[in-house]
């Protein structure tokens, strides 16, 4: 079975207890762990996710997922061609005009072969993947 994408969306709903996702990215997430679902994610959402928790009580939750994504090597450095396709789509305003990080994101799913992501972002579903919230 494919990993599963983990978007910031997602990982901020599920840390954040007053994130109007917080119930359905909870929900999602238990089934992952139940199906024993492996992850992947790029170091640009672990960037997003450590600027969002800088001041937040889930700051540690954002260095244990590095820890344990870079012990599994789980996590992705995007390449140069997905940095270069990111921009383009970006300049075209695919993804119903989703963001340059998103559209790193899609680059890489689309490379590894990633059709699912943990997230209720609607960009990804506007780029072609399913999301699990």
């Amino acid at each position: 079975m494919s990993p599963v994408f983990l978007d910031t969306v997602g990982l901020i709903a599920l840390w954040d207890t007053d994130d109007q996702w917080h119930a359905a990215a909870d929900a999602a997430y238990q089934k992952m762990v139940s199906a024993r679902r492996s992850t992947v994610t790029t170091s640009f959402i672990l960037l997003e996710c450590g600027n969002t928790a800088a001041r937040r009580t889930f700051r540690s939750d954002v260095c244990a997922l590095r820890r344990g994504l870079e012990l599994r090597n789980e996590l992705i450095v995007p390449t140069e061609d997905d940095w270069q396709a990111a921009w383009g789509a970006y300049e075209r305003g695919e993804a119903a005009q989703a963001g340059i990080v998103d559209h790193v994101s899609f680059a890489v799913m689309r490379r590894l072969g990633v059709m699912e992501a943990f997230t209720g972002n609607r960009h990804f579903h506007a780029a072609g993947f399913a999301t699990l919230f």
